[in-house]
């Protein structure tokens, strides 16, 4: 990072109260998730939400900018709230097999760093919304021996609403680019 990319980077830093604030959104946020309450954990995200989580694939070196499929190609998530909440709706019905019994996770996150939304870059957004980037280890167990962890980073645009913080945009990024789960119904 070049120091002027460094300097403008730490202007935009959200003072230490906003930081801590985000902080504990995405401690309850990992507990709702953690504890099955995904009706609560919808309450989290804005009604015009974009859930996306693209795959990717090794790459020589010169080839990165190819690493990491672009929109409209191949995603292990492309969703919108609406979806989201019928994939909920699904694993309440008993009618989701992967989730039946549910899988028990521990979802954590570090090295968040918060910014202010710059509206030249975010189209409806304002210098009050946030841009967090954040990673994650979540653990997932079901049944005797079926374990996973799933690593990776998360960039979201957080949106100031009357009710609270909520996630406007999230873009999920895997470490991994292939999945060893059998199913891939954790939410991130």
């Amino acid at each position: 990072m070049s120091t002027t990319t460094a300097s403008s980077a730490a202007a935009s830093c959200a003072d230490r109260d906003t930081h801590f604030e985000v902080e504990q959104f995405y401690y309850l946020e990992a507990e709702l998730l953690d504890d099955g309450h995904f009706t609560d954990w919808l309450d989290l995200l804005d009604d015009d939400l974009e859930y996306w989580m693209p795959t990717r694939t090794n790459r020589l070196r010169r080839q990165q900018a190819l690493s990491i499929a672009a929109r409209g190609e191949a995603a292990f998530y492309d969703e919108t709230k609406e979806s989201l909440a019928w994939r909920i709706r699904r694993f309440d019905s008993g009618m989701a097999w992967a989730e039946d019994p549910p899988s028990r996770t521990r979802h954590l996150v570090t090295n968040v760093i918060v910014q202010h939304a710059d509206p030249d870059e975010h189209a409806g957004f304002t210098p009050a919304d946030l841009l967090v980037r954040s990673v994650f280890l979540v653990y997932r167990n079901r049944l005797e021996r079926e374990e996973n962890i799933f690593a990776g980073r998360r960039t979201d645009l957080l949106r100031r609403t009357e009710s609270g913080l909520r996630v406007a945009r999230r873009t999920i990024l895997l470490d991994q680019n292939i999945l060893q789960a059998k199913n891939i119904s954790t939410f991130f």
